[in-house]
């Protein structure tokens, strides 16, 4: 046996004891599914949950879970009427919501009334949102995807980095807002925030059985969308290229960026 041969074994056997010594690293396990009770859906202006995530909120209201929406602005601009007044259009906009909200069962809508295309991600807005967190305390909350490039909307971008910091880490931590201690409102962990309008979905739910209860509240928002004639038609061929995407046997369906938290 030539010398090479001796140290190169006298290597590998130093390897051998210098790894048994080291601790072994398991690989990661992924997450447990969370248990779902509570689904929360924090957006800009009314009509985004409609558009964005009805379905998905329907579908969770039908099998009995609790289920928000968090509007953070009055939207109290959304028209092109120069002659709207706009505290007329808000009053008219939460009074679409309310009758949206209640095709779709939701549990509660709650009107943050900040001023429409005014947000900014600001530890005042953060306030506002870990308030809903804690009080309401769901399990999953939908937003705005913050990250997606060109999402246009400055108060879609604000609401979602500002959901963002918001779930994680403020409504977590106790020393985020003391005076919420004061109020009775504990810290909440949610377990996982969804990303709609996310460039690269890993998330798709069926919404085949709840797709008229999406229309339904949709054309509620009649300040918006108008008369709606063609609107069933344009969101059932999104839902469907949706579905087609998810790669699954599904007809319909609503897309989502996962983000899972450790609770």
């Amino acid at each position: 046996m030539s010398a090479n041969t001796g140290e190169q074994q006298d290597e590998m056997t130093q390897d051998t004891e210098q790894n048994a010594q080291e601790p072994q690293r398991e690989e990661p396990k992924p997450p447990e599914p969370i248990q779902i009770d509570a689904v929360m859906a924090v957006v800009a202006h009314p009509d985004d949950a409609e558009f964005s995530c009805a379905g998905t909120l329907a579908k969770y209201a039908r099998e009995g879970k609790r289920v928000y929406i968090v509007i953070c602005t009055a939207g109290n601009k959304g028209t092109p009427d120069p002659q709207m007044k706009g505290e007329d259009l808000a009053a008219m906009r939460e009074r679409e919501q309310r009758a949206a909200s209640a095709e779709l069962g939701v549990t509660e809508t709650i009107f943050l009334g900040n001023p429409d295309g005014e947000l900014f991600p600001t530890l005042e807005f953060r306030e506002q949102i870990v308030r809903q967190l804690r009080q309401f305390r769901p399990d999953v909350v939908i937003t705005h995807d913050p990250f997606r490039p060109y999402s246009l909307h400055p108060d879609h971008r604000a609401v979602g980095i500002t959901t963002t910091d918001a779930v994680y880490p403020s409504a977590r931590d106790a020393i985020y807002f003391p005076d919420h201690y004061r109020e009775g409102l504990e810290p909440w962990k949610v377990g996982e925030i969804w990303y709609y309008g996310a460039e690269q979905p890993d998330h798709f739910v069926d919404i085949g059985e709840t797709f008229e209860r999406k229309i339904a509240a949709l054309v509620k928002h009649e300040s918006q969308v108008g008369k709606a004639t063609e609107l069933e038609k344009r969101m059932r061929e999104r839902a469907a290229e949706v579905a087609k995407e998810s790669g699954q046997d599904l007809e319909l369906a609503e897309a989502f960026k996962v983000v899972k938290l450790r609770r």
